[in-house]
Order: C-alpha cells, then structure tokens, then sequence
C-alpha cells in the first residue's frame, strides 16, 4: 500500500471499486426491492419461517449497502480532512485522518476476502456444534469458552443466532452445544472454524493451581435448504423425547417437549430442547439432522477426489488452533500462523483476523 496518503486513499478507492465489482450492488438493490414488496404483502406471514427468512435477507442487503455507501462517503471525508490539515498545517486533524485511514484499510480488506467466498454452500447460514473433549470439566469449561466466542463474534456483527440445545457437564462448563448463526455467509465466513482447539491455562478445577491442556471440537456446517434434498427413511430414525432441563439437571419444562433423533445408519445423534412445542423441537432436529448428513456426504464426495488426487484424503479438520494463557498470553492459528497476544480480545469474540485468514488459506488450499 502506498506511504503517501493520498495515494494510498486512491488505491482504496480503486480495491472497493474491485469489491463492488464481485458483490454487484445494482443486484443487491434490485433484490432489496424485490423483497421489500413480498415482506409488505400480509399474506407473507402466514408462513412465519419464510417471512423470517425474508426479512433477515433484507436486512442483510440494507445493511450491506448501507456499509458501502458508508466507506465512500468515509474515503471522500479522509482525503477532505488531510487536504485541510495540509492547508492549515493542522497536526491533530492530521493525526485523526491517519486513524480513520487506518480503519477503513482493515474494514476494505476485511470486505474484499468476501469475495473470496464462492463456494457451493458458503452463502448459507451456520449451525454449529461443540463438543467438549480430553480435559475434563477445565475442557467441559474450554467448550462453554468457545460458545461464548462465537455468539459475541456473532453479537458483534448484529448476526442473530438461536441455540437449539445445550447438554451441561456436571461439574462446570458444557458436553456438547447446537447453534446457529442466522446471516448470509455465515457458513462460508466460519467454516475455517472447524477442527479441534486447544486451552492451556491455570485449572480453575485444580486446587494446586496446575496447568491444564484441554481440548472441544468446534464442526460447521452449511443450514439445508429445500433444495438439498436429503431423503431419510422413517424406519432408519430413533426418535426419543424427554424433558428439557437446564444446568444441574434443574428442570425448566414440565412436558416431555425436548426431541432426540439417532440416525442408525451412521450412529448421529441429535437433539433439541429450545421450543416448548414438541413438534417444534423435532422439526429443528430434523434440519440439524439433515444438515450433518448433508456435510458426509460432502466429505465422502471430497475423500474420493482427494483419492483421485494422491493426497490420500489428507483433512483439513483437526487441530487447529492454541490459546495459551499461561505460562505466556498467545493465540496462534496452526495453518495460517496468524497469532496475537490479545487473548482478552480473543475470548471476547474478536476473531476477525484469524477468519480472514482462515478464508484466504481455504482458498489457497482449493478448500
């Protein structure tokens, strides 16, 4: 990037005219209007879900044009502001100039790995899952951390998320959880999350106060649509139902409304307990279900070609990142080599660098 201000304003200018180039605002606007008419139509919501379905995508197109006009209208008033602080010789507003500049180069690049994002399910939205693993109750902890992470990072970008179950370990922290993440490319953004992660910290569970390795395992996948077409025989399905319960075991749900699915076949097992409605904790199981069984068969399609290939199936999905907070402060990521000593942040939902990353090395990858 080039050191003088003005040209590095200039070459900005010219990578957001690149960026517009691949997210087609006309396309988006005219879709926009589309949807404005369809979600102005009362006989919409008498589908509550697609009405749900069309507003979070036009809320989705507002807000992303909305953030381009944004960032022209933000260049013009930065090269306006170092024009000025030229003029008068105005350190300060300079000074505030180079900050701004500074942030719109990170927000541009972020906006340009978007278009890195062309893969056959990456427009999807996300349903992610996490599973505790060796660690014990610092990894039962380590997997609720983890939830934590994703839901601020989503919280963050205004990304509404929904959990569909959680199972509590029995001391501290979480077994396993199911959310999803309700915004487009929330798949093809997070799906370099997958793989196992590892804690290295002080037990909060060690009354010697030793340090802990532990690990949970973080799966994405893609949220299946109509048009996925996954068929599964009634006679190849458990389905159990029992009470919801909370941390502890303590019971919130009077009625046997929370549903558990078991695929034979494969041995998947999901289930769901955030509705009160029976019918409707098995209808979300049934999309959990589907989209798991939806991501095999990717991965067998994509074992085969690897075959193919000669790289024997080599996978991408194992570890895949350490967060050490003792006996030092570090987040490296193990592919791409991104690391930072801001694990506060970190732990805070702040992993936009290591995403962005994650998305170029995929690509890279042919992943």
């Amino acid at each position: 990037m080039p050191s003088d201000p003005m040209s590095e304003i200039s070459a900005l200018t010219a990578k957001l005219a690149s960026v517009e180039a691949v997210l087609d605002p006309g396309a988006m606007r005219k879709e926009a209007d589309s949807l404005r008419e369809r979600s102005a139509d009362p006989g919409l919501w008498e589908d509550q879900e697609q009405a749900q379905e069309v507003t979070r995508r036009l809320s989705y197109l507002e807000g992303e044009l909305a953030k381009l006009e944004a960032l022209h209208s933000r260049l013009d008033d930065v090269m306006a502001g170092f024009e000025l602080a030229e003029s008068e010789h105005d350190e300060p507003t300079r000074e505030e100039a180079e900050r701004e500049l500074a942030v719109l180069r990170k927000e541009i690049d972020q906006l340009e790995v978007r278009t890195l994002l062309s893969g056959e399910y990456d427009a999807r939205e996300a349903l992610i899952s996490i599973n505790s693993g060796a660690g014990g109750a610092d990894a039962a902890d380590w997997a609720e951390g983890l939830q934590r992470i994703y839901l601020r990072w989503a919280e963050r970008h205004g990304h509404p998320t929904e959990i569909y179950d959680t199972s509590y370990a029995e001391e501290a922290g979480i077994k396993s959880t199911t959310f999803a993440i309700k915004a487009p490319y929330a798949y093809g953004t997070l799906r370099g999350e997958h793989g196992t992660h590892r804690m290295v910290r002080i037990s909060k569970y060690d009354n010697q106060g030793r340090r802990q390795t532990s690990f949970a395992m973080v799966d994405v996948l893609p949220v299946v649509q109509q048009v996925d077409h996954i068929d599964i025989p009634e006679d190849e399905m458990r389905i159990d139902v029992f009470r919801s319960s909370g941390p502890g075991g303590q019971g919130v749900n009077t009625t046997d409304s929370a549903v558990r699915i078991t695929h034979l076949p494969t041995g998947i097992v999901v289930s769901c307990q955030n509705e009160r409605s029976q019918i409707q904790n098995k209808a979300t199981a049934m999309a959990v279900l589907q989209a798991k069984l939806l991501e095999r068969k990717r991965e067998e399609q994509a074992a085969k070609l690897n075959e193919l290939r000669g790289d024997g199936g080599r996978s991408w999905g194992t570890q895949i990142r350490n967060y050490v907070l003792h006996p030092y402060q570090n987040v490296k990521d193990l592919r791409t080599l991104y690391e930072t000593g801001n694990t506060a942040a970190v732990m805070d939902g702040e992993i936009d660098e290591f995403i962005d990353a994650e998305i170029r090395w995929l690509r890279s990858q042919g992943l």
